[in-house]
């Protein structure tokens, strides 16, 4: 058996986004669906559960709300059996479907799984089982670990999960039953969260700690590489390679709203906080051992690639943004031509557009009116259309030619954070492989700049951990009726979101400008006392920043510098300086704009004001 697999990492999807499980003297379904809806805050596409209901496995599936799955068991009550399992997905690999909704089986429906995270080398197992003459049923990569226990159960529930998790690569969260074995759940985690519970009619487990609340406040965070054995009074623990170990558990004070919330008062700082993990999920499946670039999804051949004439990003709001700086990285690394235009403008002005040309539109949701508009002219003109979206199955996925997945995850605050870093990574990593096929850049090059990259989740714990000083900077300016934002190059990109931010949370006038325009009009509205927010990260334009940052010290601004940590020449001329660390010319807004965010956001707390759901905004604008 040792020779079935061999590692090797095919990257692809991710399943998000909830995971309970009950085993105990109660009606597992009813708490099972109670378990999921407390974590709907989470966002998802489709649910189901699996319950042993005293002779068999028997699993249940809904597309949509959490209702739906509900009203097809009664509630639960016509899935009687006290030994469950259940999950609510937001697709990231294959499209939202009843079939691709977990929980996945075996082919003889006696293993049943739950799943978060990414199976990366799921396509060499895939392909070795299926040669094997397993079949499978859906496109998602959990199937292959419910296959994959069954390849290797011979009556052991836990050597057979200790023999798969030494073979599977990626970030994962299980939860599994084995119909010979009802009395028992098995719980395992990697890079995804997980945790376990003693109430006092069962255990149970959870992706988060708002699904067990209720049941009970003493938990067991599982560790990376461990194993939980759940039965109806007892939960003991093992180590990867089934060994036994000992764990403390832990007790939550939060309330329910809270713990929704991971502990954090908005959900905005809680996606904030999730940066670094974002740009971890987005870059690791795309990057192998010897940090080459493989954005399979992507479908493009290096002849397509090539072809490319120029490249136009279509956006609306942030993400237009991240096109702005898009613009600068793919000019300047891959020496392609780039147009950047407002989706709502774009389909009103008979756009002209070269064959050759590229256009990619960038949305969280996959859903905003004007963008998907955008792309179906794109497409009327014979144009091929990549789009850069977070949700599987959305309708720019479905509508454009190519598409390249942000994998952020759910996002809940209506000012996105998470969700604008994710589409700058995805960005990068196309600019800098386009640069690479198109012979911009070297494989050294290439593998420096993906050396870069991946230093940036370090990079942003780093300026998240310095929130204190910027809340208490920020608490000066709750009552601030104009804030100017100014930068040149990237940092006038990195200015227009730091901008956005402010203005939609905290309700305060702010506006960007490129620094150079300031004395073509926007200076004389500079007065005693007013804040101008500059962006100083590109090194070449040091000194024509500093000369505008000089131009409104003398007009009486108080200026906040972000800037570069080897740029402390800067303290010459600004009042208040936030240094990030190093990295890239190309990279510098994916740090840059941290403090910024964080400025609005405690601005915006400073005021008292609802942060996640700003007046008169919505998440995903679906109205042209």
């Amino acid at each position: 058996m040792n020779g079935f697999y061999e590692i090797n990492s095919d990257r692809k999807g991710t399943n998000m986004c909830g995971i309970v499980g009950y085993i105990g003297k109660s009606q597992a379904a009813p708490i099972l669906l109670d378990g999921l809806s407390r974590l709907e805050y989470r966002g998802y596409d489709s649910a189901g559960i699996a319950v042993y209901n005293g002779n068999e496995l028997v699993g249940k599936k809904a597309m949509g709300k959490l209702k739906a799955l509900s009203e097809l068991t009664h509630d639960g009550e016509n899935m009687p059996g006290t030994v469950g399992i259940g999950h609510t997905r937001w697709a990231t690999h294959g499209e939202p479907s009843v079939t691709n909704a977990h929980p996945h089986f075996n082919s003889d429906e006696t293993i049943a799984v739950v799943h978060n995270g990414i199976i990366e080398n799921y396509m060499k197992i895939r392909e070795k089982l299926t040669a094997k003459g397993y079949v499978f049923q859906s496109e998602t990569d959990t199937e292959c670990v419910a296959h994959l226990l069954d390849y290797y159960y011979n009556g052991n529930p836990l050597e057979a999960i200790t023999k798969v998790i030494h073979r599977v690569e990626g970030s994962y969260a299980l939860g599994i039953i084995f119909a010979e074995h009802p009395d028992k759940v098995y719980a395992v985690r990697k890079n995804s969260p997980l945790i376990v519970g003693e109430s006092e009619t069962g255990s149970l487990i959870a992706s988060d700690v708002p699904a067990v609340l209720k049941y009970t406040r003493d938990v067991y965070m599982i560790e990376n590489d461990e194993i939980a054995e759940l039965t109806e009074d007892d939960i003991k623990f093992f180590d990867v390679d089934g060994q036994p170990i000992e764990k403390q558990s832990k007790h939550i004070d939060w309330d329910a709203d809270a713990a929704e919330k991971g502990g954090y008062e908005y959900f905005m700082l809680k996606e904030m906080f999730e940066q670094p993990k974002t740009v971890r999920d987005t870059l690791n499946p795309r990057i192998d051992k010897d940090d080459n670039i493989f954005i399979e999804e992507l479908g493009m051949t290096d002849e397509e690639i090539r072809d490319i004439s120029r490249i136009r990003i279509v956006a609306c709001g942030s993400a237009y943004h991240t096109g702005v700086t898009s613009k600068y990285v793919f000019e300047g690394m891959a020496r392609i031509p780039v147009e950047v235009d407002l989706a709502s403008e774009f389909r009103y002005r008979d756009p002209i557009l070269d064959p050759k040309e590229l256009v990619i539109i960038v949305s969280q949701s996959g859903e905003t009116a004007d963008s998907l508009e955008a792309l179906k002219l794109a497409r009327a003109k014979g144009n091929i259309t990549l789009g850069i979206v977070n949700v599987v199955g959305s309708s720019i996925a479905r509508e454009a030619d190519k598409v390249m997945y942000t994998w952020a995850g759910p996002e809940i605050a209506v000012a996105t954070t998470k969700a604008y870093t994710a589409q700058l990574i995805a960005e990068y990593l196309l600019a800098i492989k386009f640069a690479y096929v198109r012979g911009q850049i070297t494989a050294d090059e290439m593998h420096e700049y993906v050396g870069d990259l991946k230093k940036l989740p370090e990079q942003i714990e780093m300026l998240l951990a310095n929130q204190t000083r910027i809340q208490k900077f920020a608490n000066r300016y709750v009552s601030a009726k104009d804030v100017f934002f100014i930068g040149r190059g990237i940092d006038y990109a990195i200015s227009l979101e730091g901008s956005l931010k402010l203005k939609e949370i905290s309700y305060i006038h702010s506006e960007a400008y490129a620094a150079g325009e300031l004395k073509h009009g926007t200076i004389s509205l500079i007065e005693e006392g007013t804040l101008v927010a500059a962006v100083v990260t590109q090194k070449d334009l040091y000194p024509k920043t500093i000369s505008n940052i000089r131009e409104v010290t003398t007009r009486g601004a108080f200026v906040l510098a972000v800037t570069n940590e080897d740029n402390t020449e800067i303290e010459n001329v600004a009042d208040y300086v936030i240094y990030i660390p190093e990295t890239n010319q190309y990279f510098t807004n994916s740090l840059a704009i941290i403090p910024l965010q964080l400025f609005g956001y405690y601005v915006s707390v400073g005021k008292g004001l609802d942060v996640d759901k700003p007046r008169n905004l919505a998440k995903s604008v679906t109205v042209e």
